[in-house]
């Protein structure tokens, strides 16, 4: 796949998520816990009609064995991860955090949203071609 269109894939799913997103921080305000945006989120993603799962449980193995679990916060429509932070600014660690994610679920892009400051930000992930498992 070629950059352009790696640079497309779910941009109207990212566009319409992060919509969701403004509309809370701007009902809240900034700086609360993770968790009050996580939730508030699912209460507007339904309230638009965007499907999606909270806190998908997805079990990691190692030679047949079971290890440990990943949680992303968010997946919506099955075609995008959502992580919910509070933070001074996204690092390589959330991206990379988020990777791993998309690693384990199969799912192409994510999107980190953060609550921290007045100004949402926001900043999508594509896991590289031939990075899945």
């Amino acid at each position: 796949m070629n950059a352009n269109k790696r640079e497309c894939l779910e941009k109207e799913l990212v566009y319409r998520v992060n919509g969701c997103a403004m509309a809370v921080l701007n009902e809240l305000g900034h700086g609360l816990r993770e968790k009050t945006y996580e939730r508030a989120l699912c209460v507007e993603f339904r309230h638009v009609g965007i499907a999606f799962e909270q806190q998908h449980v997805y079990p990691v193995f190692y030679r047949g064995e079971h290890i440990d679990d990943y949680i992303p916060d968010l997946e919506v429509e099955r075609r995008l991860v959502v992580e919910t932070k509070t933070v001074e600014s996204i690092t390589d660690e959330h991206i990379g955090q988020v990777l791993n994610y998309l690693r384990i679920t199969g799912i192409e892009v994510g999107l980190i949203l953060n609550f921290k400051h007045p100004k949402l930000e926001s900043k999508r992930v594509i896991l590289q071609e031939g990075r899945r498992r």
